[in-house]
């Protein structure tokens, strides 16, 4: 399993994850709206934690980082 989540995206899931548990935490949300923001804020948390995320896997988008070539490489 490699990474396919780039750095800026890891910190935008891991705050966004962060928030979204806060709010059906402290109630802000309640009933169904409070069940999908733990649901959707805990996978955001855990895949901006693992730099992983299967859906991006599924179709083939990666936000990381191209390594560079070394020096004479052609890149093929």
């Amino acid at each position: 399993m490699s990474s396919n989540v780039g750095g800026i995206e890891r910190v935008v899931r891991i705050l966004l994850g962060l928030a979204l548990l806060g709010v059906a935490f402290f109630h802000v949300l309640t009933g169904a709206l409070a069940i999908l923001a733990y649901a959707l804020g805990g996978i955001a948390l855990v895949t901006g934690l693992i730099g992983f995320c299967p859906a991006w896997a599924i179709f083939g988008i990666n936000t990381c980082a191209r390594k560079h070539a070394k020096a004479g490489d052609s890149g093929q």
